[in-house]
């Protein structure tokens, strides 16, 4: 039996998935991400069910993990991908299978939604330890590159603002 429960993310779990993707993005990328932002985009997801959902693992009363998923239409497949991002576990309960039962818990959540045809995520290049899990739940690798480009003056990260 789980150490932990799974559930839906409410408003009262903002702080907390803020502060996990500061943790995050500080650990696979080193980047220092603005507090009132994430906190905002945070906020936003929880209130605008529109744009996606998280899910949390919660053990003794405090949330260990968590993953937001947004979506995207495939017109190819007439169905919707659910992306998996903002993946965090912290660290204390790292390899005690919390990702296992949240990508387990959201492909439970899939089955009542017919038109979702499948999962996708982004990892760092470097993160083999993250690449590993991915595969040992049967995800793989696709011959697919991300690109993004930014708006102009758009400042997500501590000291940087993206130049036009």
């Amino acid at each position: 039996m789980p150490e932990f429960t799974l559930r839906r993310a409410t408003a009262a779990d903002a702080d907390v998935l803020a502060a996990f993707n500061i943790a995050m993005a500080h650990e696979t990328e080193g980047k220092r991400l603005l507090p009132a932002v994430i906190g905002a985009g945070v906020r936003r997801m929880l209130a605008e069910p529109a744009l996606g959902f998280y899910l949390v693992a919660q053990a003794q009363g405090e949330v260990v993990g968590g993953l937001m998923v947004t979506t995207e239409l495939s017109d190819w497949r007439n169905g919707r991908f659910w992306w998996i991002q903002s993946v965090y576990v912290q660290p204390a309960w790292r390899r005690r299978g919390v990702f296992r039962a949240l990508y387990a818990h959201l492909g439970e959540l899939a089955t009542r939604e017919p038109d979702v045809c499948g999962f996708r995520l982004y990892v760092e290049r470097e993160n083999a330890n993250a690449q590993a899990t991915y595969r040992s739940l049967g995800m793989e690798g696709t011959d697919y590159l991300l690109f993004e480009q930014l708006k102009a003056g758009v400042v997500y990260l501590e000291g940087q603002a993206v130049k036009g």
